[in-house]
């Protein structure tokens, strides 16, 4: 496989799952996710002449997909659409798999340099998560801002990978009901 081709015979075995799973914590409704993962692959084929293998297959997919989630947001609601966490990228971190595939910047993204926008729902979330319990809030900047592997944070708390996800889990819900109620409701 070159890094510039892709493969989309092979996306719904290697993808869907991942996609769905993604969609559905960001829609939470089965049918919306199940849509947005179908618009996401035939964005996909539509869009395959642009892939320049700068980004993993999957990375390149995930992209198509936030756009779709945000565009999805921006139809029901204008202020959610516009809802986009941004964190650092750190290329030292390893992060495959992991929930935030945000680190990686956005080539579809129309908000990229909307600085004021992304510095008040940095302060938004960063409002969120000092509000989370300590422990949750620990293991969320572990693992989704620093990048930290699983089994290094499970380690370093003495907890085991479910609990971890867990509260991963639970705070994710927890931010997204605090920004429900901070953010996107101004």
């Amino acid at each position: 496989m070159t890094s510039h081709s892709l493969h989309p015979e092979t996306w719904v075995d290697q993808y869907a799952d991942y996609l769905f799973n993604y969609a559905i914590t960001r829609v939470n409704d089965t049918d919306i996710a199940k849509d947005l993962v179908q618009e996401t692959f035939f964005a996909g084929l539509k869009s395959a002449k642009n892939f320049k293998g700068e980004a993993a297959e999957r990375t390149w997919l995930i992209a198509i997909l936030k756009r779709k989630v945000i565009d999805y947001y921006r139809k029901i609601n204008s202020n959610k659409g516009k809802a986009e966490v941004r964190m650092n990228y750190s290329s030292s971190s390893d992060s495959e798999g992991d929930w935030l595939e945000e680190q990686v910047a956005d080539p579809f993204s129309m908000l990229e340099n909307d600085a004021i926008e992304n510095e008040e729902l940095g302060l938004a979330i960063q409002s969120c998560i000092s509000n989370l319990p300590k422990k949750q809030s620990q293991v969320f900047m572990m693992k989704t801002v620093q990048g930290i592997s699983t089994e290094d944070i499970c380690n370093e708390l003495g907890i085991n990978p479910s609990n971890l996800w867990v509260m991963i889990h639970r705070s994710r819900t927890n931010l997204m009901n605090c920004l429900n109620q901070n953010w996107f409701k101004i």
